[in-house]
């Protein structure tokens, strides 16, 4: 059994500590700091024994990371265990230092009870309990969803009962009777006053809100987000302006080009599919890359009927070695021999006005020829200030990658930093401490680039670099290319709508 799992300092003060079983604080405390006493120096041993307990460890840097168990535990299992103990570390802390677990304390426990269950390991691995403990809740989007039609149903209701009452009013003023009104608001003459003005004040405050461009039918719209801010961005810059503040004009551009990045197709097809890749990079800043990992899916929508039966043909020429995932109710046999999506039941159709996902991929990498963009980033000291070259170059060429944002940690209390050379633009945000270097496109023709810039601090205060950006071409290279109906086979007209985005991408 095993009894605790714990992180402690070399003198055996814990950091973190999660009993499986019934333990005291002072029992806990006692055993983690009589365990540096017993390890003898210049032995390999991972484990050490008392008369009641087994001490299995592995050493992390300045840190222990140690499993008390009890003496007839299986010493292979535990050391098995201890392995995928210590890997969990390294996913929420970016440093193994005490200050860094204590801060992701609670994130550490929540992990540890994924992987052991009253003193029983878990058949788990490092994926499933990422996936567990971010508790991604696919009931939750679909309840959001419907919500969000709910709403959109309630104000269309609302314009439509708003154009009767105000016909209503046109009729009885064109014939010469009273208006209608409202009962409880008094007399008829004074209730056909209220009526109108509340039909106008309704349909005058809904005429500003069409758009050219038909919003998505379902689920959370960034680009609609940024264009509905739109207005009043402009008037706090107009704000700081007339303070005597300099605003630049990029943020503006960066939130245009992300709105005509994230804007939905104008002619938006009965059958439309929405491809979206999320990618998760983590690379050291002496080069090398720690970890990679893109997250794609294909979301079908259907809005007629006669369109519910249908089959895609995919095309996936990706080489790198993707791991694709159906949903449990598509053929994947079919998919398998003829690279086409469709129902296990071919006499079954698709949800219609909904959101379906009908096909995912994974790929996690550690080779460095997978990473789209690479950063260099070179600190050197130069007497009290630091000299900073920062480099990108885009390796993925077939990629376009739009509203670029590399951020630069900056040292607190030195002032602005001064730029030497700059490919694109910049913004120093004083508050937060940070350079944001800023490059609305990068693709074939525009694929690397540098900039230069000195300040007081040392090279560590310039980690982590951090970069966002979006595209709307996918990474992994899965199209599909023709939608067929399957009595007849016959082509349908359909739409896509492809986006690559950023979950994480850290330079550490």
């Amino acid at each position: 059994v095993l009894l605790a799992a714990a992180v402690c300092t070399k003198a055996g003060k814990a950091i973190v500590s999660r009993q499986f079983v019934e333990m005291t604080r002072t029992r806990i405390e006692g055993l983690l700091a009589a365990f540096p006493k017993l390890m003898n120096t210049g032995k390999q041993h991972t484990f050490v024994e008392t008369e009641s307990v087994r001490y299995v460890y592995q050493p992390m840097e300045k840190l222990y990371m140690v499993l008390i168990t009890t003496k007839n535990s299986n010493i292979l299992e535990d050391l098995e265990t201890l392995r995928l103990f210590s890997r969990v570390i390294p996913e929420y802390c970016r440093a193994l230092e005490e200050n860094e677990i204590s801060e992701h304390c609670f994130d550490l426990i929540f992990a540890f009870d994924e992987i052991v269950a009253l003193g029983y390991r878990e058949n788990v691995n490092l994926a499933q309990i990422r996936t567990f403990t971010e508790m991604d809740s696919h009931e939750e989007k679909v309840f959001r969803a419907v919500r969000e039609t709910q709403e959109r149903e309630a104000k269309a209701e609302m314009r439509r009962k708003a154009k009767e009452l105000q016909q209503a009013r046109r009729d009885a003023e064109r014939h010469g009777k009273k208006a209608p009104g409202f009962g409880g608001f008094g007399s008829s003459a004074v209730s056909g006053g209220v009526t109108a003005m509340i039909t106008e004040t309704i349909i005058e405050t809904e005429k500003p809100k069409v758009a050219p461009a038909p919003a998505r039918p379902s689920g959370p719209s960034k680009a609609l987000k940024l264009g509905a801010k739109g207005k009043e961005v402009d008037n706090f810059v107009d704000k700081l302006k007339s303070e005597g503040e300099n605003i630049m004009t990029s943020v503006g551009k960066r939130s245009a080009e992300a709105a005509k990045v994230l804007a939905p197709p104008i002619n938006m097809e009965s059958v439309h599919m929405k491809i979206e890749e999320k990618i998760s990079l983590t690379c050291g800043r002496d080069g090398g890359l720690q970890n990679m990992e893109l997250h794609g899916m294909i979301m079908l929508h259907i809005s007629d009927e006669k369109f519910a039966r249908i089959r895609l043909h995919v095309e996936n020429e990706d080489k790198r070695g993707v791991q694709l995932q159906t949903h449990p109710n598509v053929d994947k046999k079919l998919f398998t021999t003829e690279s086409q999506i469709g129902l296990k039941n071919p006499e079954k159709s698709f949800p219609i006005n909904s959101d379906v996902g009908v096909l995912k991929w994974r790929l996690q990498t550690t080779e460095e020829s997978f990473i789209p963009l690479t950063i260099n980033c070179w600190p050197s000291e130069s007497g009290n200030s630091c000299d900073v070259n920062i480099e990108y170059e885009l390796q993925e060429e077939s990629l376009e990658l739009n509203d670029v944002i590399i951020t630069i940690p900056l040292p607190s209390g030195v002032g602005a930093p001064v730029i030497g050379e700059i490919d694109g633009e910049y913004r120093h945000d004083s508050r937060r401490n940070l350079l944001e270097w800023c490059l609305p496109v990068i693709d074939a023709k525009n694929k690397t680039g540098s900039l230069e810039f000195s300040i007081a601090g040392q090279p560590n205060d310039f980690f982590p670099v951090q970069v966002s950006f979006i595209s709307k071409k996918n990474y992994c290279n899965i199209q599909v290319t023709k939608v067929t109906q399957v009595e007849g086979n016959s082509p349908v007209r359909f739409s896509t709508e492809t986006t690559f985005l950023v979950d994480k991408y850290e330079i550490l």
